[in-house]
């Protein structure tokens, strides 16, 4: 059964992408704990982050640098934390999430961004990557 990242990267649903390649994409957390929070995915469909091929690992953090510093050109914070949990969703993902305090990475308190912020902040950051 394909994972609801599976179904974002073969289009089956939508999402606010941010950017994509052959091996990754990146879209807009629809739950997130901070404005800003993006989810960086291998297209390649594993569980556990640790299990990715070598190549896609790799792939996988360079992409998310990219977008980490896009993210950061938009969004006023002092960094961008990553974090890697993976129990959610059954498919490996990167959360970068902007930060200002340890406090701000916490996935208990989500934070509620209507269609049109996520939709301004998905282009924004899409235009600030180099």
């Amino acid at each position: 059964m394909s994972s609801i990242f599976s179904k974002i990267i073969n289009k089956e649903i939508p999402a606010y992408i941010i950017l994509e390649d052959k091996n990754n994409i990146a879209f807009m957390d629809i739950f997130p704990i901070q404005r800003g929070h993006v989810l960086v995915v291998p297209k390649i469909e594993v569980d556990n982050i640790i299990d990715l091929p070598l190549e896609s690992y790799l792939s996988l953090f360079s992409f998310a640098k990219k977008v980490s510093h896009s993210i950061q050109k938009v969004v006023s914070c002092n960094r961008i934390g990553i974090s890697v949990i993976g129990l959610e969703v059954p498919h490996a993902h990167i959360h970068l999430v902007p930060i200002n305090k340890l406090d701000d990475m916490n996935f208990k308190r989500k934070k509620n961004i209507s269609e049109m912020e996520l939709l301004d902040l998905a282009e924004r950051i899409r235009k600030n990557i180099k």
